[in-house]
């Protein structure tokens, strides 16, 4: 572990006090010699967006702040001795034009910081008003970047940071359940899969409605992504007894809904009356992840601890004018057919011909980057880890995913299960102001803007 001196940063109100960063590296490295790791054809697909989570604690009922980031450095180092990749450098290669990862165990960067309020004094509701700058700050020479602040309550924030192109949300969860395993003292339950296996067949092939939902693109171009409307990143409380009530709604004539469908469909009815008035139809899209539905004919392989990327986002279309009139079940109906497109191996492989058919580079859906009209997307995170993120100083009130990203290309929002274990629901948006409005001021009060009172603080 390297330790470096870094200046204070001082905000209005709510400050914070950078006191050091810590270079953590492998305890012992599992990739000696140096080695590159080739990124798949789906880790192209993934944009390089930082990904950051936000987890928050009560004061350690006897530890130190100094002894709790003694011990999450110490179980990182363990962590990484796994997760080697994840203490790699990501850098372009000259002859391919892509990035791939130097596994060299040149570390992750620890951040220790303090905050000069109690937890109860963080507005929960607005991420922009602490996230970036205070809470969250990005170096790229280190694509994992955790940074752990301590309040004046004696409590804790953790923020961890990633780079996109390590792996996506099922890869991160496994990883960050890793590190809290360790951190207790247990045997992992996860041995991961870096292999980045997933390869085009010969020769690629895949159909061509590819082409309309995916587009070759540059960094410069996700960095600057054109955006019509100011967009707010919001943390909003969801009770178990609202979603179970749209599910309700949208189950008619014995057929079944999930509760994502459900409140997908919830969701797109409000976000309708929000998009301007010349707009004819409205999209909205579902993130998915590949790992249960490739290789189930092989009962010998399993993706389910495969690091990397394995995500694909699929889109639905309706017209505003059967969004306002169907009822929930109806645009549930609607919902189900698109998430349907993608929930199949026929679906991945073809993607992956697809990246290998438009190499070199990087790649995105087109509306994500902006190029589609309005849109909002939603990633369900329900299997993510939240109550279960406990590093040996108790269990956190609140686990989320958050983003410094200041650019996209359409409304976003993630969904996962609240640490209270009560069916209750976080949600993390990126919407436009009125469509924030919207929801909010919606008579059957879904989104409640995240309080102190919802953690119980």
């Amino acid at each position: 572990m390297v330790s470096m001196a870094i200046e204070n940063q001082i905000h209005d109100g709510f400050s914070v006090i950078f006191t050091q960063n810590m270079v953590v590296k492998a305890s012992s490295s599992a990739s000696s010699p140096p080695h590159v790791l080739t990124l798949s054809n789906l880790d192209l697909l993934s944009g390089r967006f930082p990904v950051t989570y936000f987890y928050v604690y009560r004061k350690p009922p006897a530890e130190s702040f100094a002894s709790v980031l003694n011990g999450l450095t110490s179980s990182l180092a363990d962590t990484l001795t796994h997760y080697y990749p994840f203490a790699g450098r990501i850098v372009t290669n000259a002859k391919t034009s892509e990035p791939e990862i130097i596994c060299d165990n040149h570390g992750a960067l620890v951040v220790e910081a303090h905050a000069n309020i109690p937890l109860d004094e963080l507005d929960y509701y607005n991420l922009d008003q602490f996230l970036q700058g205070k809470l969250v700050s990005i170096n790229h020479e280190y694509p994992l970047h955790v940074q752990v602040t301590n309040y004046t309550c004696g409590g804790i924030s953790i923020t961890f940071t990633f780079d996109h192109a390590l792996g996506d949300a099922s890869s991160f969860g496994r990883f960050l359940l890793a590190w809290s395993e360790i951190a207790q003292g247990k045997t992992i339950s996860c041995i991961p899969d870096h292999r980045r296996n997933l390869v085009a067949r010969s020769p690629p092939t895949y159909d061509p409605s590819l082409d309309d939902a995916f587009i070759s693109c540059s960094i410069e171009e996700i960095a600057n992504i054109p955006t019509k409307h100011t967009l707010l990143k919001l943390l909003y409380h969801i009770d178990a007894s609202s979603v179970d009530r749209l599910q309700r709604l949208s189950c008619v004539d014995g057929v079944k809904r999930t509760k994502i469908e459900a409140f997908s469909a919830y969701i797109w009815k409000v976000m309708v009356r929000t998009i301007e008035e010349s707009e004819t139809h409205c999209k909205m899209g579902w993130l998915v992840d590949g790992r249960t539905r490739m290789c189930r004919d092989d009962p010998n392989y399993s993706m389910a601890n495969y690091i990397g990327n394995v995500l694909s986002v699929v889109f639905g279309e309706a017209s505003v004018e059967d969004l306002k009139r169907g009822s929930l079940s109806d645009v549930a109906r609607i919902v189900h057919g698109a998430i349907a497109k993608a929930t199949n191996e026929a679906h991945f492989l073809d993607l992956i011909d697809w990246v290998e058919s438009h190499r070199p580079g990087l790649m995105l859906s087109r509306i994500v980057l902006g190029r589609g009209g309005p849109a909002l997307v939603l990633s369900s995170g329900r299997r993510f880890p939240v109550a279960e993120m406990n590093f040996g100083f108790g269990p956190p009130v609140l686990g989320t995913v958050c983003t410094t990203v200041e650019k996209i290309g359409v409304g976003y929002m993630n969904q996962r299960p609240s640490a209270r274990g009560d069916g209750s629901w976080v949600v993390s948006a990126i919407l436009w102001p009125e469509l924030a409005d919207a929801l909010e001021s919606d008579p059957e009060r879904i989104f409640q803007p995240m309080s102190r009172t919802h953690l119980g603080l």
